[in-house]
């Protein structure tokens, strides 16, 4: 039995999804082989830096060949991602070597799909728990099973998708095993709020094409706050950016140097700290629109505020349920007064609603979320890991 976790992308930010799964099965001492394969050389350094450059850890790291990197970087990687699927092309010897293939993201379909390895078992670990229809479309359906951090998505990819209950397994959000107990401020804690503006990439959804240069000029004129600007790590990884469910198509720009230049703005655009937490842990408002990130950040509930300069109807929208955890707002002429009751709005009525919606989307309990998985993986592979049996004592964690 060989399984693989596979990261596979141009950014770090889904390595902390699975990796911790991987380092319980190797702890687990499993009748398996694990492997942890990467792409290139960056996932390769952040696989080591997250699990603590352990000696003898199984990475191998593949490559494309030399056409196949010259097609992607010359004709189509400015636009698309085509190096992620030349990928799988090229190394197909390596999967057909691999009985269970474990994953974050969808692409590596693609291998049962057009390559026809039809012995290869995929099991999607997913990264994120948010509310978006992407998260939830018919690809779902095509793994052999899928891991989630809670009911909440549990329930959506039964009804919107059709992926059969037992091929789900709920093992709680492994990336919360990693969360530091002390996270660093960027900037100097010296009373006043400190908010994090966290835009997501997709055009369509995110508020930085619309309002985001509007955001930083109104932090720019007022210095009694601090602003994180940490945006999804993807927004200014190429010189454009497209919807993939609802195509569209626009650019992410240059920053301004009044912006780089302002004493009370942290910028970061894409940095590993913009993946590992650190942000969501230490700002004290969450200002958004389409990022899971909010989620993450109420593993501590704060105020959030969310920007809807596009005007979406949101309110029975499922595919915003997370903008009821917070103040939405139509432009960055509501921010200062959002700002100013956001605490009192929070401790008003969202910190209840904020509550309801964290328990739905991750389910904690004591005992660590990548052990769970690990033993949800052992158990679809038909291994016996006693070192990963259930203790009954572990209890549910409550919300704070």
């Amino acid at each position: 039995m060989r399984i693989c976790f596979l990261f596979n992308h141009d950014q770090v930010h889904q390595v902390a999804h699975s990796l911790p799964i991987a380092l319980a099965m190797l702890d687990a001492n499993l009748d398996a082989e694990i492997v942890i394969a990467t792409s290139n050389a960056r996932l390769t350094a952040e696989v080591t830096r997250l699990s603590g450059g352990r000696p003898g850890l199984p990475v191998v790291e593949l490559g494309l060949t030399r056409t196949s990197s010259q097609l992607a970087h010359q004709l189509l990687e400015r636009l698309v991602p085509a190096g992620k699927l030349l990928f799988y092309r090229d190394n197909l010897e390596f999967f057909r070597s691999v009985d269970v293939l474990v994953v974050a993201e969808k692409t590596s379909l693609i291998l049962k799909t057009k390559f026809g390895l039809d012995h290869l078992k995929i099991i999607h670990t997913r990264h994120g728990a948010g509310d978006r229809a992407v998260g939830f479309d018919p690809a779902s359906a095509l793994f052999d099973h899928v891991l989630v951090s809670g009911p909440k998505i549990r329930e959506r990819l039964v009804s919107d998708t059709g992926v059969k209950p037992e091929a789900i397994s709920v093992v709680g959000y492994p990336k919360f095993d990693l969360a530091s107990a002390t996270p660093v401020r960027p900037l100097p804690n010296d009373g006043r709020p400190l908010v994090l503006y966290n835009p997501h990439v997709s055009p369509h959804l995110s508020s930085w094409f619309t309002a985001g240069r509007q955001v930083l000029d109104w932090f720019v004129d007022h210095p009694e706050y601090q602003l994180i600007f940490a945006p999804h790590v993807m927004l200014f990884e190429r010189p454009f950016t497209i919807s993939i469910d609802k195509l569209r198509i626009d650019r992410p720009g240059r920053m301004e140097a009044r912006h780089l230049n302002a004493p009370n703005i942290h910028i970061d655009l894409g940095s590993r700290a913009s993946t590992t937490m650190a942000y969501t842990q230490a700002a004290d408002i969450y200002l958004g629109d389409a990022s899971s990130q909010v989620y993450e950040f109420l593993l501590r509930s704060r105020p959030c505020i969310f920007l809807n300069p596009q005007g979406h109807a949101w309110q029975d929208d499922k595919n915003f349920g997370h903008w009821n955890l917070g103040r939405v707002i139509d432009g960055v002429d509501q921010l200062g007064s959002a700002l100013e009751t956001a605490s009192a709005d929070h401790a008003a009525g969202y910190r209840h609603v904020q509550r309801e919606q964290f328990e739905n989307s991750f389910d904690l309990t004591e005992e660590p979320s990548a052990r769970r998985a690990a033993r949800a993986v052992a158990s679809f592979a038909g291994l016996t890991a006693p070192l990963l049996q259930p203790i009954a004592e572990f209890a549910r964690v409550a919300y704070g």
